[in-house]
């Protein structure tokens, strides 16, 4: 096992200056054979940075590009559909698609409220499209029976 106390004050200073300059553990272990003959495991080269407080800069991962969302096209409509199954726990159901794009997700339960369930978190729906999402879920029913 490598002794960190046979390094020389150089050696030490080296290191130093290494790890500021962003070498990792292998860099250091490499660099400790290539410029001064020493020849250590890299485990050994991890408990000398330890032993010597060495502060390694952790390498940045690159940033991934933020997803970007499908842009979403404005048909101008509002589309509703009722579900053939209705979901537990309402009268009827189904899924609405406003004229901005958005989609959601509604349910009217037995007491006659209307639950709408965006997509996007937060989404509101203009007036206009909740009137004409009305009207047309309206329309839908009653040709239903």
């Amino acid at each position: 096992m490598f002794d960190s106390n046979s390094l020389t004050d150089k050696q030490i200073s080296a290191i130093h200056l290494w790890a500021s300059e962003g070498a990792q553990i292998n860099d250091i272990q490499k660099r400790l054979v290539d410029d001064f003959s020493i020849n250590i495991t890299f485990m050994e080269a991890r408990f000398l940075v330890l032993d010597l407080e060495v502060e390694i800069i952790k390498e940045e991962e690159p940033e991934e590009p933020e997803e970007e969302k499908p842009e979403k096209i404005a048909t101008g409509e509002v589309h509703v559909v009722v579900d053939t199954i209705v979901r537990p726990g309402a009268a009827v159901s189904g899924s609405v698609e406003f004229s901005d794009g958005e989609k959601a997700q509604w349910a009217v339960d037995t007491a006659g409220q209307l639950k709408l369930d965006a997509d996007e978190p937060g989404y509101r729906p203009s007036e206009f499209d909740v009137q004409q999402f009305q009207d047309k879920l309206r329309e839908q029913l009653q040709a239903m029976g």
